[in-house]
């Protein structure tokens, strides 16, 4: 079952970033450009013009980045094992040692 969310997971990420690369930005960027007309050169073959496509550009991103963030819960919340313990649990105190656990030189041989 966590696979396949994962791999849901991963498909609504790659969705969200390309979807986020085609939108035009205020500077131009790696939006769509072209005229917005009936033309060819409009966005969908004319079908929307440039505020249409944006529009819908605009929802899309609005659906993937709730799907985003819901999937991310989903798979936070099936992840958890129910365990109690912690990485820390694993640690071990430093005990200091007793006298007789002293090292001992060497004895200097002459």
């Amino acid at each position: 079952m966590n696979e396949v969310l994962l791999v849901i997971h991963l498909l609504i990420t790659l969705s969200l970033i390309s979807v986020v690369l085609v939108q035009k930005s205020e500077g131009g960027g790696l939006g769509m450009g072209g005229s917005g007309g009936g033309g060819g050169a409009g966005g969908f073959g004319g079908f929307l013009t440039g505020q249409g496509t944006a529009n819908l550009l605009t929802r899309t991103t609005a659906i993937l980045a709730a799907a985003f963030i819901a999937s991310s819960l989903l798979l936070t919340v099936l992840a958890d094992t129910g365990s109690t313990r912690s990485i820390a649990d694993d640690i071990i105190a430093p005990v200091a040692p007793t006298e007789s656990e002293q090292p001992v030189a060497p004895p200097v041989s002459e």
